[in-house]
Parts: C-alpha cells; structure tokens; sequence
C-alpha cells in the first residue's frame, strides 16, 4: 500500500465541457444537482462549477480561450470525462509514496488547485490504468463552508 493512501474519498469527478452554462442547466435542472456557482481560474485557463452530489462532487469545466490547454483537450478528445479526483490528507506524503511505487506523475510537487486552499496533483493515465488521476488536499473550507 502507498503511504497517504487509500485516498480518504472520491473527491469528484471532471467532466469537459464545451459550454458550462448549458452543462449546468442539464445537471441542475435536470438532475437535481445542487450547487455549481461558476468561477474562472485565469491561470489554468478554466471556466468551471463544483456541483454537490452526496458525499463527492462533479467538477464541470470548460476553456476560457480557444487556443489553451483545455481547448485543446476538447478538440482533441472532445467532451465527456476527463479525470477521477481523491482527496487525501496529505498530498506530498501521498505523492512521495506514489513517486517510490513507481506511479508517473504529472506534477512532482503539489500546486494550488481551482479552489482557495486546494492543493492538487495529478498522476498520469500510464499508471493508473488509463484514467487522470488527480489528488486533491483541501486546506481550508470549500464554498458553503463545507472542506
């Protein structure tokens, strides 16, 4: 077993959207999802909402421009799921034990997430069975007040 892991819980799953007011009327008034209030995250060329569902959540998430990195993802592999994300409790114990088992990862050191006290990293698909997996830290409470 990797040390920091199992992860505590699913944390949430991303989805790639191209449109995120039109992907949150579908998952809100749709499905019932509460939640979702959009923010943009310049630096990570992200539009995206963090709806609630049970214990975890769905992060939706388009690009902010046509020629960044998640527009290029979009056009390449189109909508649809685009990673699995943990929350641990602590994220460079548990990216050191995936470093020492092995695991490639994306990001050696973790970074500031989309959210105010998230620290996250990600592992790459090669080693975890074709999925992105992402590992999330939550340092300080989430919207709502929620961690």
């Amino acid at each position: 077993m990797i040390p920091g892991l199992p992860p505590a819980r699913l944390h949430h799953v991303g989805i790639l959207v191209p449109d995120l007011m039109e992907a949150l009327r579908f998952y809100r008034d749709t499905l019932g999802l509460s939640g979702g209030e959009p923010h943009e995250a310049a630096t990570h060329d992200i539009r995206a909402a963090l709806l609630d569902l049970g214990e975890s959540h769905l992060e939706l998430f388009a690009p902010l421009t046509a020629d960044g990195p998640i527009a290029r993802a979009l056009a390449k592999r189109g909508a649809g799921m685009h990673h699995v994300c943990y929350e641990v409790d602590d994220i460079t114990a548990a990216l050191a034990g995936c470093r020492d088992a092995g695991v490639q990862l994306i990001d050696e050191r973790p970074r500031p997430g989309l959210h105010a006290g998230w620290q996250v990293a990600f592992l790459h698909p090669r080693s975890c069975g074709g999925v992105l997996t992402e590992l999330v830290e939550i340092g300080a409470p989430r919207p709502g007040g929620e961690r």
